[in-house]
């Protein structure tokens, strides 16, 4: 049988070449997007590969969407899950001049969801052959590495989420699920920007490469997409 993967925020950038990817290469694919009717880009995706690719509504923040997805799904289970959704907020916010709102809104998406809909989703990754979840975190979530400052939203809510993964790796270690936080590397995409160092292309596929070789061991770890360790 096909291995199945479910990725969400699949309407652009990383996580519309993860579901290319893993279509391409045979797999399931359950590729989310919040809003389908806009994402033409996926829906041509789904096209192409209409036996590979199933698209779904999902706002990873509706509680409630997240329950009509688990429905859906019926009695299929989940190699992969790949929390890709994220949202950056709004760029350049210096201190002096943060809301409290919009910094609730990035930790919603980036940090309470992921683990929400992982959740919803465990049992029918505790089921499958795989049993591996990935986050796509950033290493500017890294405290080590961070020299530079500013960030609040978004590098804070990468460094609640690494400690979700970390707390996740040990919670569910009995039933062999895996659990990694990754850096996907500065890529050209809407949030990285056109001067970023590398293509979807190359961060998806390096990504793939350390997905398909992770070990129990490594499981809880932070990690570049080029296997390198990172720093918490």
């Amino acid at each position: 049988m096909a291995r199945t993967v479910l990725i969400t925020g699949c309407n652009r950038g990383l996580g519309l070449e993860f579901a290319y990817q893993y279509a391409r290469d045979g797999w399931q694919v359950h590729a989310c997007a919040r809003d389908l009717v806009h994402a033409e880009a996926l829906q041509a995706l789904e096209a192409r590969f209409p036996e590979q690719i199933s698209l779904h509504t999902l706002d990873v923040n509706k509680d409630g969407q997240i329950k009509a997805l688990d429905r859906v799904l019926d009695n299929i289970t989940i190699d992969l899950l790949i929390n890709n959704a994220g949202y950056y907020g709004p760029k350049g916010v210096a201190f002096g001049t943060l809301e409290r709102e919009l910094w609730r809104q990035v930790l919603e998406t980036n940090t309470l969801s992921a683990l929400m809909l992982t959740q919803a989703l465990y049992p029918r990754i505790a089921a499958s052959e795989l049993k591996t979840v990935a986050f796509l975190s950033s290493k500017v979530g890294s405290i080590t590495d961070n020299t530079a400052g500013g960030g609040y939203y978004y590098r804070s809510s990468k460094t609640a989420l690494n400690q979700v993964v970390r707390s996740l790796s040990i919670d569910l270690s009995g039933a062999g699920v895996k659990v990694v936080a990754l850096h996907p590397g500065w890529a050209q995409t809407d949030m990285g920007g056109s001067n970023a160092l590398i293509t979807p292309e190359e961060s998806v596929t390096a990504l793939r490469s350390l997905l398909n070789g992770l070990t129990q061991e490594q499981s809880g770890d932070f990690i570049n997409y080029d296997g390198c360790a990172l720093p918490w």
